[in-house]
């Protein structure tokens, strides 16, 4: 396959990971955002979305050749309009070279054919190149926010929306949401009272670069967000800066020089030092800062952060993600959103960076709830798989054929299968801490009593992942929870 050549303003076919290959155009990149480094690649500005990335020049063909071709293998409705964005910014660019060189001919001077004008991202908004009657699509087509109230409705019905939004239903029956009346671009962030803010030229701070901060570092960079890492071993940030993010050397200077600074670390002990601890946070806070803790922590420790964060005019969004450390990696995290809802609809696509859904759970305690029922599920599940493996052994059954049968019947997952290959290869490699997951279960427990509500079985299974610790797995992936039968 012969190189295909570009340059700034090319429109091109750009395939980003797991996406389909999406029409785009070729721009220059802000000036303070590094180009990955070893990698030949171009920044691309997607059509249809306000997403942009670098995307290695492998994963680029040019518009037009390929074309038909790519109708043919992509349908949705998004995607025609992406399609028909690109069309019209085609439209209206030749327009205006045709009604210079009119103007020109008028004036009795004498112009030479010019080829066809590419804009440049700073010559004119998108958006502005579309139909009016057309409703703006300004969100990744991938992506899905769910705004749920617990407080005053039932938790599978829809928040009422602010006037700044508008519900899309989606083709697929999900419901997303985007900017209705408001010029802001989608996934600007707020600083100060400043709306029209481009995300790009946001400045983002992140703090723990773990299993699953690692990832969503990642993607954000990928993205072409500009972010400062700070890590307690900062070896962990050699990696990143590398990509092209910078070193922060507190906390404190992360949150003071950045316009928002996401946090996930290990516990709730992890959590609180960080903001209130010697060079924390909060010595950072400033008005109209923002500070959004990942963490997967109790209610009452995301309640203490809240209070202290914004006592200082900060903004404050709990977002703990469900998923593992590969599921970061490929940016398929599911978030769960609960606080300031101006912050969760301002970082939208900081969100659409890292996961591929999120959720708004109402006033800020509720993620962490809910992450806490997630988990105390999951670990008692993984418990279960584990004993019934170990079971098949003991009663001479091929732990094999029973891992087949589950893979056929109603409990088939991803996630069972995973794990139990990973059991039965010995290959106990962390994707989730399995000294996480006991945590999870313990503080589950804990706000079971609180709510003066029995959780008999995740007691039983925090047990076992507490004899499991015992024998030294804290460190390996919760499927080491197996080994707490064998021994």
């Amino acid at each position: 396959m012969a190189t295909v050549h570009l340059r700034i303003g090319d429109l091109v076919w750009g395939k980003l990971g797991r996406y389909p290959p999406w029409p785009g155009k070729v721009v220059s990149p802000p000036k303070d955002l590094k180009k990955p480094r070893g990698k030949k690649c171009h920044f691309v500005k997607f059509f249809g979305t306000e997403d942009h990335a670098w995307i290695k020049v492998e994963q680029l063909k040019p518009y037009h050749p390929h074309k038909e071709e790519m109708i043919k293998i992509n349908k949705g409705k998004r995607f025609q309009q992406a399609v028909d964005a690109v069309e019209d910014f085609l439209k209206k660019a030749k327009g205006k070279e045709q009604n210079s060189d009119s103007k020109a001919e008028s004036k009795g001077k004498k112009t030479r054919n010019k080829p066809l004008k590419i804009l440049e991202e700073d010559d004119e908004d998108l958006s502005a190149l579309k139909d009016p009657s057309e409703k703006p699509v300004k969100d990744d087509p991938h992506f899905h926010h769910f705004l749920l109230s617990q407080s005053e409705k039932p938790a599978s019905s829809m928040e009422p929306i602010s006037k700044r939004l508008k519900i899309i239903e989606e083709d697929t029956g999900s419901t997303s949401i985007q900017a209705a009346d408001s010029t802001a671009i989608n996934g600007s962030i707020t600083p100060t009272d400043k709306r029209n803010v481009s995300c790009l030229s946001c400045r983002i701070g992140f703090l723990g670069l773990g299993l699953m901060g690692s990832g969503i570092v990642s993607n954000l960079l990928k993205m072409g967000h500009v972010v400062t890492v700070w890590n307690r071993t900062a070896e962990k940030c050699d990696l990143f800066t590398q990509e092209g993010a910078r070193l922060g050397r507190t906390p404190a200077e992360v949150a003071s020089t950045c316009d928002i600074t996401f946090s996930c670390v290990s516990d709730p002990k992890a959590a609180r030092d960080l903001v209130m601890g010697p060079s924390g946070v909060l010595q950072g806070i400033r008005p109209g800062k923002c500070y959004i803790e990942m963490s997967t922590v109790d209610p009452e420790t995301i309640t203490e952060i809240s209070q202290v964060i914004t006592s200082r005019g900060g903004r404050f969004l709990e977002a703990p993600v469900a998923g593992s450390q590969q599921l970061s990696n490929d940016g398929m995290l599911v978030i769960l959103a609960a606080g300031d809802r101006t912050v969760y609809e301002d970082c939208s696509s900081c969100f659409q960076a890292m996961g591929k859904t999120s959720f708004f759970l109402g006033e800020a305690g509720n993620a962490a709830r809910m992450m806490l029922i997630l988990n105390m599920v999951q670990g008692s599940f993984m418990a279960t798989i584990a004993e019934g493996l170990t079971l098949a052994h003991a009663t001479g059954q091929s732990q094999q054929t029973f891992l087949d049968i589950l893979s056929q019947g109603q409990m088939a997952s991803t996630f069972v299968d995973q794990k139990c290959q990973n059991i039965l290869q010995g290959n106990f490699k962390p994707d989730y801490y399995l000294k996480h997951i006991q945590k999870d279960l313990r503080l589950a427990i804990s706000m079971g009593d609180t709510a003066n509500h029995p959780t008999p079985m995740a007691a039983a299974a925090n047990e076992v992942y507490k004899r499991a610790k015992a024998l030294d797995q804290s460190d390996n992936d919760i499927s080491a929870v197996y080994r707490a039968y064998i021994h």
